[in-house]
């Protein structure tokens, strides 16, 4: 009987070897493959109960900065942020949108996690440039004309608006056309264009209507702005008279390029 053929021999030696190596490489990379999917699984799962279900990263301690009038108590009772709950899930918007409601003297909050158990409150107060007096209180008015504080004691340098609208004839026509708040809006800003040396002196910016403006200063002196228009200019030409005539009891600048002085 004839013995095997060097091929046979060589499939025989083949098979005993076991799998080409080609097909243990794919068997190796499938699992590496499957090794780092679990890997990755375990790691989801342990980083998803690190952040939501372990007593590590929660709410411990609530710090506020930033408040002038307002107190940090007081910020953090109107935020009323859940100590002990996960820092991970906290709505820092509601938290934004609690603190505008109920404390209406914030202008603008910063919510900030401070990990890996804190929330940070930095707050920016609105600052009265108007106050409109309602009784025996004062109605507190902001640079944007939002009334936002009464108060029983008015801020020390802070003019007071007097409008005098309801009285027939242009002015009472300057109300119905423009309306109150927009009238407030134009005090408010010839507030903000007041030279700072007149503004610390200024008692009342007085609106009789829109292009009829003027100011009261403290020591009885007058000056007639007219409207808010052309605020820059009028500031400087106001102080530029006010040097020039020292001793000027009223001065008018509502026509920047043509102002005039008189009294003494």
């Amino acid at each position: 009987m004839a013995g095997s053929t060097t091929a046979e021999r060589g499939e025989r030696q083949q098979e005993s070897s076991g799998p080409p190596p080609a097909r243990r490489l794919r068997v190796r990379r499938l699992r590496v493959i499957i090794i780092l999917a679990v890997a990755l699984v375990l790691l989801s799962a342990g980083t998803v109960w690190l952040l939501y279900g372990s007593q590590w990263l929660r709410v411990e301690r609530v710090s506020v900065s930033g408040t002038t009038v307002l107190t940090p108590q007081q910020v953090r009772e109107a935020a009323d942020v859940p100590l002990g709950s996960p820092l991970i899930s906290l709505d820092t918007d509601a938290v934004e949108a609690r603190l505008r409601r109920k404390l209406p003297r914030i202008d603008a909050v910063d919510v900030s996690r401070s990990w890996p158990h804190g929330i940070g409150l930095k707050v920016t107060e609105r600052v009265p440039v108007l106050l409109v007096q309602k009784g025996g209180n004062f109605v507190e008015v902001d640079d944007d004309g939002v009334r936002f504080a009464t108060v029983s004691v008015a801020p020390k340098g802070v003019p007071a608006l007097q409008l005098t609208l309801a009285q027939p004839g242009s002015r009472a026509a300057s109300l119905r056309r423009f309306g109150e708040e927009r009238l407030v809006r134009e005090a408010v800003r010839v507030a903000g264009d007041i030279p700072a040396a007149v503004a610390h002196a200024t008692r009342a910016v007085k609106v009789r209507s829109y292009d009829d403006i003027s100011l009261e200063l403290n020591d009885g002196r007058t000056v007639a702005w007219g409207s808010s228009e052309k605020g820059a200019a009028k500031a400087r030409t106001l102080s530029a008279l006010m040097k020039a005539t020292p001793d000027a009891r009223h001065f008018d600048v509502s026509v920047p390029t043509a102002p005039a002085s008189s009294g003494s």
